[in-house]
């Protein structure tokens, strides 16, 4: 089997972008999608869920910005990324789920449910969306209605006239208030007390913010999103809600839930209907789990201060849309990134030891 100078898993924001750069660096390497059309995460998103509400998308690398109109963003995105995949002829193949990279001999073996391929480098775009956090509460299993997490919400239109508790503290929980607030009867919770953004987010604020996310993977923390130290803002689709008491009324979490509803630590009792658990995401990187590469403190240790995508403990690997780049205008700056860090490992004296060493005996570099 041939070895490739390098693999990228993913093919959202990130992935693209990585592959991009590759070719423009004249890097072979093939894009491992597990998805069987393009589009990425964006393709599982509800079908109430527009390009104007959504934050702001960028434009993938040589690319024209979206526009932020009224199609529905699962349908829209979608069929940019196809463009582009065409555009650039990038070489992706789908659908195939990766369910392990292992090292053998200083080669990375990548396993699939289809097959096998084999790299010198990796880079790792497969982001967080198959990976929902779910927390366990005493007596959820109990719990007669509907419970959804933002994975699988089914639109604001399945809970109209319903009493809805939403849980979490992030921008999903703003924005589904903000649409089911003038529909439903909704109740907040949250773990901690939002913090409201009343200042312009200005581009320093920005920055400011991806440096506290960078300094968690410095260190090896699990990242935390950007958005967990932007603090919380409305937009004017949820003035609506605002206006209705759907943020003020937010309530601490309550302590267990019951069949028909939630009690709160004062043994007060709340009957809800549904309950939609805006809980977020974890990073879906357990299929890296054979290169040991999370610190002792739980995370994966950037290069560069958690500015680069490097790995520190494989120099090989490349993350992106992880920690500071999980986004779109970071994925684009991460896949350029990465394919420079592809481009640096291959040309370095370690790339070359592990090349002869996987050499048969009397061959030579030319």
């Amino acid at each position: 089997m041939d070895i490739l100078p390098s693999i990228v898993i993913g093919a959202g924001q990130a992935g693209l972008s990585a592959s991009y750069h590759l070719r423009r660096l004249g890097i072979a390497h093939v894009v491992l999608d597990a998805d069987d059309a393009p589009g990425g995460a964006w393709r599982h998103r509800w079908d109430a869920l527009t390009m104007r509400d959504v934050h702001r998308v960028a434009e993938l690398p040589g690319d024209t910005p979206p526009v932020h109109d009224d199609r529905r963003a699962n349908e829209a995105i979608p069929a940019l990324f196809a463009a582009y995949e065409e555009a650039n002829e990038l070489p992706v193949i789908r659908p195939v789920s990766v369910e392990r990279v292992e090292d053998e001999e200083g080669i990375l073996l990548v396993r699939a449910d289809v097959g096998e391929w084999r790299s010198r480098t990796l880079v790792n775009a497969t982001g967080t969306w198959t990976q929902p956090f779910l927390p366990h509460y005493p007596g959820m299993e109990t719990f007669l209605g509907e419970q959804f997490h933002t994975v699988d919400y089914p639109g604001p239109e399945h809970f109209r006239g319903r009493r809805v508790l939403v849980v979490g503290g992030g921008a999903s929980a703003v924005q589904f208030l903000g649409a089911l607030a003038p529909i439903a009867d909704t109740l907040w919770a949250t773990r901690r007390e939002p913090v409201w953004r009343t200042d312009d987010f200005t581009p320093e604020a920005g920055a400011a913010a991806v440096a506290l996310v960078e300094q968690r993977v410095a260190q090896g923390l699990p990242p935390q999103s950007v958005v967990s130290v932007t603090g919380l803002a409305l937009r004017e689709q949820e003035r609506e809600a605002e206006r209705l008491g759907a943020y003020a009324a937010r309530r601490p979490m309550f302590s267990r839930i019951e069949p028909d509803g939630v009690r709160w630590a004062d043994e007060s009792f709340e009957p809800v209907d549904a309950i939609l658990w805006a809980t977020g995401f974890r990073p879906a990187v357990s299929h890296l789990a054979p290169l040991h590469l999370r610190s002792a403190a739980g995370g994966i240790q950037l290069d560069r201060a958690g500015r680069g995508t490097q790995a520190v403990r494989d120099a090989r690997i490349q993350l992106v849309g992880y920690g500071p780049s999980a986004s779109t205008i970071g994925a684009n700056r991460a896949g350029r990134t990465a394919a420079r860090g592809v481009q640096r490992y291959l040309a370095s004296d370690a790339a070359r030891e592990r090349t002869r060493s996987t050499q048969p005996v009397g061959v030579t570099d030319l």
